[in-house]
């Protein structure tokens, strides 16, 4: 099919954007498929969350290789072997006998999510003239804010009714027409480097030090600090990832690039991503046990709560892309940042008798503050870094804010696990419902810790 040069560029990042939505989609749909998947393979919930961890793990893992990928396979090819992996998986998934079988799809799956996540935020910004690469990334970030958002709606959805394999063959029918279209529509460039180097070593650094680390602070989500399993592998990946970046600049093909970080540009958006990721992604997970615990709500409730923030990322993610190539960064990012931080602070005044329409209204507004913050924090932090050097600020990007995400949510489950609230939970209403609502109104105080920290890199950084 005859496209043009544009053509070519808004067909390759349509394909890119809708699978790397499909792979955050896929990361959270399993959430409230949990109980189907537990009860089909006779397994606990302990064991069937690794349905949930093993993704986080291996797209952590994975995001730093795209680096050397994409220095050796046209964008074409790797956009190839992103849906090969998601065909693979998504297909084994459906066909799972057991339980093992189901954690290798998962595997699949993460290994297409990890190549695809940085891979929206290169095309946006190589493939678009300078003045629309803001819009470019707004519309980038609906895979990154609505899609995952949607996901334990769909999946609830679909376990309700059609049973939980259905999603992957819907995902088999989707990745055969993106795959039908890559081929039709995508045009193969030779901007890739047949003689890259794969340094193994920091292959093995990276996979110890960013894995352990998210292995340590899923593990810290449910259990004490003190248990090996959280500390041994957090101090692990701590000392591997301090050896990876020291190696990364000293050798002569790194696998990441640390000249990255001479960008001022890209230093404050790294900070404030990953402040901003720690502030939202722990929320997620603390606001619906607080609807369903000491609000006394149910679980329809608790979704309930985060449709409209839902619905608001579809449009405000495109929306700030647009403004800030029309107006600035600056402007945009510090209104988002205010009403993220009013969002996020106004939870720490609420107490287990408020009313789901105000739970509901404040997470909106939060919403508001991360969908407008999520594409112009990365299109301005990547406009400071040379054309050679977007690909390896998009993975540290991807990866270290997956690894924030992680640390926030298991910070917040540690400050309502030491404030005792499962102590007073267990004393019953009557033991004081004011009472437990206390460990979460402190969790929702970190939140707005972090979110405060977003703000302030937004005034006094951006320009």
């Amino acid at each position: 099919m005859h496209l043009s040069e544009k053509g070519h560029a808004y067909a390759l990042f349509a394909i890119v954007v809708i699978t790397c939505a499909l792979g955050s989609l896929t990361q959270t749909v399993m959430n409230s498929m949990l109980t189907e998947v537990c009860d089909d393979f006779a397994i606990d919930a302990a064991v069937g969350q690794w349905v949930t961890t093993v993704y986080m793990l291996v797209m952590g893992i994975t995001v730093p290789v795209v680096t050397f990928l994409s220095r050796r396979l046209s964008v074409k090819r790797l956009v190839y072997l992103a849906l090969g992996f998601y065909l693979a998986g998504s297909a084994a998934g459906f066909f799972a006998p057991t339980f093992a079988v189901l954690i290798v799809a998962r595997v699949l799956q993460a290994i297409a999510t990890g190549i695809t996540l940085p891979l929206v935020q290169s095309v946006a910004m190589t493939r678009f003239p300078r003045e629309r690469t803001g819009t470019a990334m707004g519309i980038g970030g609906i895979a990154m804010g609505f899609a995952p958002n949607i996901g334990p709606l769909i999946g609830g959805a679909l376990a309700g009714t059609w049973g939980w394999r259905s999603f992957y063959v819907m995902l088999v029918g989707l990745l055969a027409l993106l795959w039908t279209a890559t081929a039709l529509l995508v045009k193969s460039h030779g901007d890739h480097e047949s003689d890259a180097v794969f340094d193994f070593p920091s292959f093995v650094q990276s996979t110890l030090g960013f894995g352990g680390l998210l292995l340590g602070a899923s593990n810290a989500a449910a259990m004490p600090l003190t248990a090996f399993q959280v500390w041994v592998p957090a101090l692990l990946g701590a000392v591997f990832i301090v050896m990876f970046v020291g190696r990364q600049r000293r050798i002569e093909h790194p696998l990441i690039s640390m000249g990255i970080f001479r960008s001022r540009h890209y230093c404050a958006a790294f900070v404030a991503q990953n402040c901003l990721f720690a502030s939202f992604m722990g929320i997620t997970l603390i606001l619906p046990l607080f609807i369903q615990g000491p609000c006394g709500m149910t679980a329809l409730d608790a979704g309930i709560a985060f449709i409209p923030a839902t619905v608001v990322a579809l449009f405000v993610n495109p929306l700030a892309g647009v403004l800030v190539d029309r107006i600035g960064p600056r402007k945009v990012c510090v209104t988002a940042a205010l009403f993220l931080t009013v969002g996020a602070g106004s939870f720490m005044f609420v107490g287990s008798d408020a009313p789901l329409w105000l739970l509901t209204t404040l997470q909106g507004v939060r919403a508001v503050g991360v969908s407008a913050l999520v594409g112009p924090l990365n299109s301005w932090g990547l406009s400071g870094l040379d054309r050679r050097l977007v690909m390896d600020g998009s993975a540290f990007f991807a990866t270290a804010r997956q690894a924030c995400a992680s640390l926030g949510t298991a910070l917040m489950m540690l400050i309502i696990s030491a404030l005792g609230a499962g102590a007073v939970a267990a004393a019953g209403v009557d033991g004081g419902a004011a009472l437990t609502a206390l460990p979460y109104e402190a969790a929702f105080g970190l939140s707005t810790l972090f979110a405060a920290a977003v703000l302030a890199t937004a005034l006094w950084k951006i320009r």
